[in-house]
């Protein structure tokens, strides 16, 4: 099989890459430069260097050729603008999700010879096909389990995906990776958003939004607690990096026009939890929305994790009410919503998503 493979000098699609030669396949590495190096080199040295020198040397030991795909332009337009429209509005973007949809599988996809019959990735995700139909179902590994990102793909570009390591856990990748002595075998994995490398989420927002002055608000007394630099800094749900005293505080709501940010004291405060909220945008894999079979045990996930929460969904045109069969923490607007059903053979099945509104 003729397979484009996506490489980004970390342990899981370098040891993708060995697994598939391995196996026989007729194989291009492919490198995708989507950082953002010229407008952040100021703030910190952009990995993308080191990335690719890890990818060079795997390729070299495996003899597999490699090519560097520059898609910063792709990514600006299809990803990053996303991002700083969805954060100006006051809600959670999601762009790994959007990544996925637009470049992995779309921008890119469209780059390369038609003759590649698949492009593979790191990702812990299965794919399966039964009667013509693609199926996306979890890792085993639910903990690393990356299914949430890419509950956006459409039936064709999940009929393209390859994931050759999602039969495994991360703990198997790691431990063969090392007795295969793939030079990434011990690298550290990287965290955050995949396009600003080590530069922190919230300078890239500052950078594109600035700091606008505005209150912290008790929600239940009105009283002002401190300030804040600006609403797009902060989701609802969050805890960490409020810098306040007499905690714990939790984000549960934010005023965009007044730039206020409303918050709640205690451990799982009522304010924090909600069993009942809406989506819009449903999108399904096989487009016959499935999940709305009455017998269908559904499930929900609200943020990537293993965390799944049973529900109902009542379906009207491309728009949802999510029931949940117990409250949850930090439902964020733009967030996704991603849905799930059990398989006999163990596991879920990812059956598509919705923007949380």
């Amino acid at each position: 099989m003729k397979i484009a493979v996506l490489t980004s000098g970390g342990v899981d699609s370098s040891f993708a890459l060995r697994l598939l030669r391995d196996q026989g396949h007729e194989l291009t590495a492919f490198y995708l430069k989507i950082w953002l190096e010229d407008e952040f080199k100021d703030l910190s040295q952009c990995p993308w260097e080191e990335d690719l020198k890890y990818v060079e040397s795997l390729c070299d030991k495996l003899q597999i050729s490699l090519e560097v795909v520059p898609m910063q332009q792709k990514y600006w337009e299809l990803v990053i603008e996303y991002v700083v429209r969805e954060s100006r509005a006051g809600r959670t973007p999601n762009p790994d999700i959007f990544c996925n949809h637009f470049i992995k599988f779309g921008a890119f996809l469209d780059t390369i010879d038609p003759s590649y019959e698949k492009v593979a990735t790191g990702h812990y995700a299965r794919v399966i096909e039964k009667e013509g139909v693609f199926h996306l179902l979890t890792s085993p590994d639910l903990v690393k389990d990356q299914t949430y990102f890419l509950s956006h793909l459409t039936q064709e570009q999940l009929s393209k995906a390859l994931f050759p390591i999602g039969h495994l856990s991360k703990s198997e990748v790691r431990r063969l990776s090392e007795q295969y002595q793939i030079p990434s075998a011990h690298r550290k994995d990287s965290q955050g958003i995949c396009f600003l490398g080590k530069v922190p989420y919230r300078e890239f927002l500052r950078r594109h939004l600035g700091d606008k002055k505005g209150d912290f608000v008790e929600l239940s007394s009105g009283r002002i607690l401190g300030q804040h630099e600006g609403f797009w800094f902060y989701t609802i749900g969050q805890r960490s990096g409020l810098g306040l005293s007499g905690g714990p505080w939790f984000v549960v709501q934010k005023d965009v026009e007044k730039n206020i940010i409303y918050l709640a004291n205690g451990y799982q405060p009522e304010d924090v939890l909600s069993d009942e909220f809406q989506i819009t945008g449903l999108h399904s894999f096989a487009n016959d929305l499935r999940f709305k079979v009455n017998d269908l045990d559904l499930y929900v996930k609200i943020r990537h994790g293993a965390a799944m929460h049973p529900c109902t969904l009542e379906i009207h045109d491309d728009r949802g009410i999510v029931h949940l069969s117990e409250k949850a923490h930090g439902i964020a607007p733009g967030q996704f919503a991603v849905f799930y059903s059990a398989v006999e053979s163990g596991g879920f099945e990812c059956l598509g998503c919705g923007m949380i509104s």
